[in-house]
């Protein structure tokens, strides 16, 4: 599956919205970009514990998702289902590293 542009979004404790742009292929890798970015560009701040929760809106066919940034972490600490998704979870850990 091709990857898909994504607006990944949450609100933060004060209320105000931080969302970004992604292409990712899955849900979960969706988060992991976005949180990446968030990071990279200095919402450290922000608190984006596990309990956050991220909003993922599809641009085509437009669908939204919410996810606990706490389940995209048991996700990349879990086992890949295939070597392809193993590389892809250590490619996305080192995005948060």
């Amino acid at each position: 599956m091709p990857a898909r542009a994504c607006l990944v979004s949450f609100t933060d404790p004060e209320g105000v919205t931080h969302s970004v742009e992604v292409a990712a292929d899955s849900l979960f890798e969706a988060v992991v970009l976005a949180v990446a970015e968030f990071r990279r560009c200095g919402f450290t701040h922000v608190a984006l514990g596990p309990a956050a929760r991220l909003k993922v809106a599809l641009k085509t066919p437009a669908t939204v998702h919410e996810v606990k940034l706490s389940r995209v972490e048991e996700w990349l600490q879990s086992a890949g289902r295939s070597p392809k998704e193993q590389v892809l979870k250590t490619e996305l850990r080192g995005r948060l590293a």
